[in-house]
């Protein structure tokens, strides 16, 4: 299938690089009264993953205590033994994991640490190397951001005497943006500030004047692919990435007052589109189209396609929440879930997403679901991707790629740490506020 909606990491990139020179079934079925009081897992949950993204930050800052910070989307568990990272991966921060880690640690108690990623997303977009038009690429090098434009990952191959880089890592995905801009709005939520707002409602202006589609049904592309001199638009739709654009601008508007029509504007042609996108008849969501930008791909799913939408719960969702039964019949493996539908694997990642989703909307998650993201805790403090050597999700890394080269590998990943984390604490990242306990579900039962 020719379909490449994500707006996710990718944890086998080396396909794309190049050189440059060219039981749940219980919670899912039965509402919850309200939240329930954390157990003791989700409790050490909350409190692990919090300190394994410390960890992570303490590590990468490189003794600079202060100042714009990406972190690592993927390290090893233990440096002297084990495989090492793919090449491609060593070192890059993909924008999404960062703006996870970023919200995350504001859901943990630490501000600081977030602000210093918020900082980094707004320094990244000032300083672009070759563009400034206000996007965020889809990754950048890890570590303290000192040098005067924003470092994209890539490394010398002295063998080859060349600079080696990854096509969809310095490409824009409009997902990846609109997380950056969620990070930004979660930390103005948290203590206003000018600059992130403004920071937020820039990179939306770029959605808008570079990904609207230019055809039915209306809504937002995938973005832009390739390197700077050569890059090309991605026609498809995501239904991912339309309701990431639909919190993001409805959330801009309302922080920005009267002078936000745009954004006003945007989030209904953004929810629109996710509205299009339920199918009745299934009682679940299309992933999107296809690479036409018209014709609905109705034969694949994405578990956070069917998540997200619920967890954002924008007016209008009630008729959602029968989605969770999809989600059980078709994308439950073991005691979590996995990526595709008859998924092959359990994706940590997602299987923390359905937690949040549960937590927010039906008041708690079961204990075996706690109990299995508890097990995925690496050495390092972070959190495996996945249980297996490697789970695939059926979806392409890009327009080069020759078939479904879009995996997750068994890597402590900062992705599936920072949803853990947002998880446990009850954290939301699409309204910067922590479910409450006792809190009814507003949907009726």
């Amino acid at each position: 299938m020719s379909v490449f909606p994500f707006s996710r990491p990718l944890a086998c990139c080396l396909a794309a690089s190049m050189a440059l020179a060219l039981p749940m079934s219980a919670a899912l079925a039965q509402p919850s009264p309200g939240r329930q009081a954390a157990s003791a897992t989700q409790q050490a949950l909350a409190r692990q993953s919090c300190e394994g993204l410390r960890r992570a930050v303490a590590e990468d800052q490189k003794g600079a205590a202060s100042g714009p910070l990406f972190l690592a989307s993927y390290r090893v568990a233990d440096p002297k033994q084990g495989a090492p990272l793919e090449p491609a991966l060593a070192g890059a921060a993909f924008t999404y994991d960062n703006a996870l880690a970023g919200i995350a640690l504001l859901a943990c108690g630490d501000a600081a640490s977030a602000r210093r990623i918020g900082d980094a997303v707004v320094r990244a977009m000032e300083r672009d190397p070759n563009t400034a038009d206000g996007r965020v690429r889809n990754a950048y090098r890890a570590g303290p951001m000192t040098e005067e434009k924003a470092a994209l990952p890539g490394r010398w191959d002295a063998a080859r005497n060349q600079w080696i880089a990854d096509a969809y890592q310095v490409s824009t995905a409009t997902g990846n943006v609109a997380w950056a801009a969620l990070l930004l709005l979660n930390l103005n939520e948290a203590e206003p500030s000018p600059a992130y707002l403004a920071g937020a409602r820039r990179l939306l202006g770029w959605i808008e004047q570079r990904t609207r589609a230019r055809n039915a049904p209306d809504g937002y592309n995938g973005g832009w692919y390739g390197w700077d001199n050569a890059q090309r638009a991605q026609t498809w739709k995501s239904t991912e990435h339309n309701i990431d654009i639909a919190v993001a601008a409805a959330w801009a508007a309302k922080s920005a007052g009267g002078q936000a029509e745009a954004e006003r504007q945007q989030a209904r042609t953004a929810l629109d589109f996710v509205n299009r996108m339920w199918n009745a008849s299934e009682q679940r969501f299309n992933i999107g189209t296809k690479e036409d930008g018209v014709t609905i791909a109705t034969d694949g799913s994405g578990l956070d396609a069917q998540l997200w939408p619920l967890l954002a719960a924008p007016e209008g969702s009630c008729p959602w929440m029968r989605g969770l039964d999809w989600v059980e019949k078709h994308h439950r493996f073991g005691e979590g879930y996995g990526f595709s539908r008859s998924p092959d694997g359990i994706w940590t990642e997602g299987s923390a997403q359905a937690a949040a989703t549960l937590v927010a909307r039906k008041g708690a998650a079961p204990e075996a679901l706690w109990q299995l993201l508890a097990s995925q805790r690496a050495g390092n403090g972070l959190y495996y991707a996945t249980p297996s050597a490697r789970i695939s999700t059926g979806l392409a890394i890009g327009p080069d790629s020759a078939g479904a080269d879009f995996f997750y590998y068994r890597w402590p990943h900062l992705g599936a740490t920072a949803w853990i984390a947002l998880a446990a604490t009850g954290f939301n990242p699409f309204t910067g506020k922590t479910a409450a306990t006792g809190a009814t579900s507003p949907c009726p039962t």
